[in-house]
């Protein structure tokens, strides 16, 4: 033990000898005097005033951090064990690197008859290509094919962190890319994400002019706005100083900049390329207003936005299947086919 701490645990046992022994003589009870008994409760309330803050300001950050990027859970879904063929669709497996070198695996699935477009589904957090099953289904049917895929460091895919969308957007690029080129896949390609796959692939439609569209399903705005939601919505504690640590952690972690991560921005530079944002009416955790803040910043005049009933966060499409679907089809009918 350190000096100090040993001073402390010495100051505790005594006051608690003194307070346990009441009926010492008179002359060993003058040997703690009133001013020493203060000075004692006073550097242990000290003590554990540092040992609180300490937890709040350094293990909590760190903590929420180190889940965010490193941790590999896998939120149980109805289709775990399934693969295209459970919903009757032919697929091959297929593996591709991403464009910083992280192995990713997926499944390639064909349309049954000469394609209308490619349809790229990006899954989200603590998700796999599992998540996207039924999405893919809906659009096979549509007559697109389809690729789904692992985004780093979740389900069969490579990496070591989860950067929460800012790196994936490379994993999304690179499956376009995919795609494309090893693939002959056909043109438009559309990209379809939920909650983190729809912010790694607004930002990867930002940066690859080979992305037609994207279907943004509960997409977040940036990541210290999220990260300042999620506190408030779960701890109900000032943001200051923690959001800022969290934010600068993931930041730290993942390579980047906190101003790099923002959303807003990519749907700027997205340009005309129309979006389809989708919201639910009662998420607490991405409310419809930002969805309809995404909106209003698209260019596109050929950009959609549909709030749907329920809340539970990315379940849209399970949900609210009917409303979801005729939402898709209408804003795929308005892209153009080369």
């Amino acid at each position: 033990m350190r000096g100090d701490q040993v001073g402390a645990a010495a100051d505790c046992y005594q006051l608690i000898a003194y307070c346990l022994l009441p009926t010492c003589s008179s002359r060993e009870g003058r040997l703690v005097s009133k001013r020493r008994i203060w000075q004692i409760i006073r550097n242990v309330i000290l003590i554990l005033a540092a040992l609180v803050a300490g937890f709040f300001f350094l293990f909590v950050p760190w903590f929420i951090v180190n889940i965010g990027t490193t941790g590999r859970y896998h939120y149980p879904d109805p289709n775990d064990g399934k693969t295209p063929i459970s919903y009757r669709m032919d697929f091959n497996w297929v593996e591709f690197p991403s464009s910083d070198g992280v192995p990713l695996k997926g499944w390639y699935v064909p349309a049954t008859s000469e394609a209308r477009g490619t349809i790229v589904y990006c899954h989200g957090l603590n998700r796999t290509r599992i998540e996207m099953l039924p999405m893919a289904a809906f659009g096979h049917a549509l007559g697109y094919d389809g690729l789904l895929f692992d985004l780093r460091h979740q389900g069969a895919s490579g990496g070591a962190l989860t950067t929460l969308g800012y790196k994936e957007r490379l994993d999304v690029i690179a499956a376009v890319r995919y795609a494309l080129y090893q693939q002959g896949a056909p043109r438009p390609v559309v990209l379809w994400g939920v909650s983190m796959g729809a912010a790694a692939a607004l930002m990867a439609a930002a940066e690859s002019p080979d992305v037609a569209a994207v279907i943004s399903d509960s997409s977040f705005e940036s990541l210290r706005a999220t990260v300042e939601h999620h506190w408030k919505l779960f701890f109900r504690l000032p943001s200051f100083p923690f959001t800022n640590e969290i934010v600068h952690g993931f930041a730290w972690r993942g390579g980047f900049r906190p101003s790099d991560f923002d959303l807003a921005s990519a749907v700027i530079r997205i340009g005309n390329r129309p979006i389809l944002f989708v919201a639910r009416q009662d998420d607490r955790r991405m409310p419809p207003s930002i969805a309809r803040d995404l909106y209003s910043r698209a260019a596109s005049p050929d950009k959609a936005l549909i709030v749907l009933p329920g809340q539970r966060h990315g379940e849209g499409f399970n949900q609210a299947t009917d409303q979801y679907e005729i939402a898709v089809k209408q804003f795929l009918s308005s892209l153009a086919t080369p």
